[in-house]
């Protein structure tokens, strides 16, 4: 690996003439980066900084972060400077340094580089998230359509990625009285009209929280967002949407959920978490879709491989630690 090297490829132009290529992503979620004066108090948050040169080493051809890619301390919340120093503190890491460059990186938000912990729609300060977002992600658009938010949507050889928001639109956790939500109205109607009209075998959706997991605790869907969750996974199953693959973070540990719908279908939601924040103890947290074996508690990132005939296409789902050794593996035929 030349770590010196500056290079860029374009897309291969394979339809109606070969099978699509195969091709891997890498993705996790919660960087913490250590800044003396700034951080809690006691044992550092953020290690293990070595994880990204692991990344790095797969050779991915594209990277996802999944939120919390950095996280603002409180001199920053209220400082337009404050967050774009915090995002530049974060890149300015030398590990991070080759992977940063040596592949696209796609990122969406979480609550830690979009505001305070938990924040929500009501966050005064989101038009400076925002900026600082569009300043240090390439993604292709934000507010895709009419949605608004840094929701967005890329295609990567035969496989519709869609990059979700769960901030913008997102209602107080504590909120009584009417629905609470996540995505809201308008970014749930887009995503399954999108997901509608997607062809692709993966559909693969990146949004910062859990969406398939039954343990009602912190901000998992079930727990913050019933009665929306409920309506996303019927209104997938109604319109026969299928090879839709969540890909989550923010819980600071890593696992694979699946659900069966009535329908036939499956949902899959792959959680990867920490990248370099503390990792957290979750084995006696229930979750009765959890593939087993799957739950990592440690600092991790996972790599999907999606290869094969057009017709026989697969992914394989294979999670790291910090050394780059394999935890887990497990393989997604598509539909």
């Amino acid at each position: 690996m030349d770590n010196s090297a500056l290079a860029f490829q374009s897309p291969v132009v394979w339809q109606y003439r070969t099978d699509p290529p195969d091709f891997s992503i890498a993705a996790g979620s919660c960087t913490y980066i250590n800044e003396p004066g700034f951080d809690r108090p006691g044992e550092p948050y953020g290690g293990g900084y070595g994880i990204f040169q692991r990344i790095a080493e797969k050779d991915p051809d594209l990277m996802l972060w999944l939120g919390d890619n950095t996280y603002l301390r409180d001199p920053d919340f209220t400082s337009r400077s404050g967050m774009f120093h915090r995002f530049a503190h974060t890149r300015e890491t030398p590990e991070m340094q080759y992977l940063l460059r040596a592949q696209p990186n796609y990122g969406i938000w979480d609550d830690h580089d979009y505001g305070p912990n938990d924040s929500d729609r009501s966050w005064a300060y989101k038009q400076w998230s925002m900026d600082a977002h569009q300043a240090f992600w390439a993604n292709p658009t934000v507010g895709a359509g009419d949605v608004g938010g840094i929701t967005s949507r890329f295609v990567w050889h035969d496989v519709d990625v869609f990059l979700l928001d769960n901030r913008w639109f997102r209602s107080p956790n504590t909120l009584e009285g009417e629905e609470r939500v996540i995505l809201g109205q308008q970014q749930e109607d887009w995503l399954i009209e999108s997901l509608s009209s997607s062809r692709a075998p993966f559909k693969i959706v990146a949004v910062g929280g859990q969406l398939l997991t039954d343990a009602e605790r912190y901000e998992t869907w079930i727990n913050i967002a019933p009665e929306e969750r409920k309506r996303l996974l019927e209104r997938i199953d109604a319109n026969g949407i299928k090879g839709v693959v969540f890909l989550t973070g923010d819980r600071h540990h890593s696992e694979i959920s699946r659900m069966d719908l009535p329908g036939g279908a499956w949902i899959y939601d792959i959680t990867a978490s920490p990248l370099t924040s503390r990792a957290h103890r979750q084995s006696g947290e229930p979750n009765r879709f959890r593939v087993v074996g799957s739950l990592l508690e440690q600092r991790s990132f996972v790599l999907l491989d999606v290869k094969g005939p057009r017709t026989e296409r697969e992914l394989w789902v294979r999670f790291y630690d910090t050394d780059g050794a394999l935890l887990f593996e497990h393989r997604i035929a598509a539909p």
